[in-house]
């Protein structure tokens, strides 16, 4: 029997800086589209900003797997949390002095974080057995259950604590980063070791996306990830635009996060119960459905269920999908697919983050019709992921790579 006493250790590091450095990604959601529209002169561009935090996840997400690969996990995760204080800072500067455009690098810096805290759950699964994995994995993203009550109250804390709105917030985010990088000096994972001539290569990335199960991994990851992020970036917009106040949005972002996260504490054994596949498609599923509970009306219920439902598909269709690719590659191969995944998933968020501003703010003449235009556009995306995930499935068991 492998023991799991240094993963179970990495994993408790792990899940405090879920917890810590991992706060200022819902107290940025909830305040950088609202902090935007004060800055864009066009509101089709109020959330533009998320969507700068979220591209420059993608552009980091290849370099920061490869720093990682070479010199181990924590020096990626300083890297990405020394761009999350940059980012921060940046953006303060930017609203202190009204600049959307720098407002927007800092914006861009912080992705260097959100691109780091997504390899978390890929670090959690390194000194894992097989049957520890999953629960590994989910353990470090229920992390994210304390994140999701610091970052709104955070924000709601530290919103108009400077003359200039949200600058307060964006000083607090800079704290966090700093105060939690002093975790990973706590963390145990070997580095990789320095490839030899004779060491083995493992696929190509061509070869690696072209094998069915991880081709499946991602595009469920993709799309999980990606209609999380076009619903909630429109939320604060869309409860604020349909005559709610602020208070009243950053309590459904918490509830949605507390839906993305608390799943977790489950996931793993549901996933080793019934098989990732099972648990992917039902996470699909969930988030079909939160689609269709936000179009029945704009009452403060219908978001907050919605945004709940939401959270829980997220959890469910991403986790699963992190668990399969986990299982699908080597470990020599683990650098460039990691890297190559965060690409594709953060790629696909991007869209679905600059798509959510222009279906939210120009889409019809209201609130109402904006927001509706967001949850119908979730349809086709569903479609993608539900039908490679059955492909998946029917495939004959002999030709399916595990």
């Amino acid at each position: 029997m492998i023991d799991d006493t240094r993963a179970k250790r990495n994993v408790k590091v792990l899940v405090m800086a879920q917890a810590i450095l991992g706060a200022q990604m819902p107290l940025i959601f909830l305040i950088g589209g609202l902090a935007g529209k004060t800055l864009a002169t066009n509101i089709c561009l109020a959330t533009l900003p998320i969507s700068m935090i979220v591209l420059g996840s993608m552009i980091s997400a290849t370099p920061i797997s490869a720093i990682m690969q070479r010199y181990g996990r924590r020096a990626g995760f300083f890297v990405g949390a020394m761009g999350g204080a940059l980012g921060g800072a940046v953006s303060a500067y930017g609203l202190f002095i009204a600049s959307f455009p720098i407002f927007l690098i800092g914006s861009f810096l912080t992705g260097m974080y959100m691109s780091a805290q997504g390899f978390y759950r890929f670090a959690a699964a390194d000194t894992a057995s097989d049957d520890y994995r999953p629960k590994a994995i989910s353990y470090v993203m229920a992390g994210g259950l304390a994140a999701a009550m610091i970052g709104p109250q955070l924000a709601t804390a530290t919103s108009m604590a400077f003359v200039v709105p949200f600058v307060g917030s964006y000083v607090a985010v800079v704290f966090l980063n700093l105060i939690g990088s002093v975790l990973f000096f706590f963390i145990d994972i070997p580095k990789p070791p320095v490839p030899t001539a004779d060491s083995p290569k493992g696929r190509t990335r061509w070869e690696l996306i072209t094998t069915p199960r991880i081709a499946v991994a991602v595009i469920c990851a993709m799309v999980s990830y990606a209609l999380m992020n076009l619903v909630m970036t429109s939320t604060p917009l869309a409860v604020v635009g349909c005559g709610y106040d602020q208070a009243q949005a950053g309590y459904i972002v918490t509830g949605h996060v507390l839906a993305m996260f608390a799943p977790s504490f489950f996931t793993g054994h549901l996933i080793a119960r019934f098989g990732v596949e099972k648990i992917v498609g039902i996470g699909i599923a969930i988030l079909g459905l939160a689609g269709i509970v936000a179009l029945q009306g704009v009452q403060l219920e219908n978001f907050y269920i919605a945004l709940i439902l939401l959270g829980i598909g997220w959890n469910f269709g991403f986790i699963g999908a992190t668990a399969m690719l986990a299982g699908a590659h080597a470990p020599e191969e683990r650098g460039r697919m990691q890297g190559l995944n965060d690409l594709l998933v953060f790629g696909g968020v991007t869209m679905a983050s600059l798509a959510s501003g222009g279906l939210m703010n120009c889409s019809g003449g209201s609130a109402v019709e904006g927001w509706a235009a967001v949850n119908i556009a979730m349809v086709p995306f569903l479609t993608l992921a539900g039908g490679s995930l059955l492909w998946l499935v029917l495939r004959k068991p002999d030709t399916r790579v595990a």
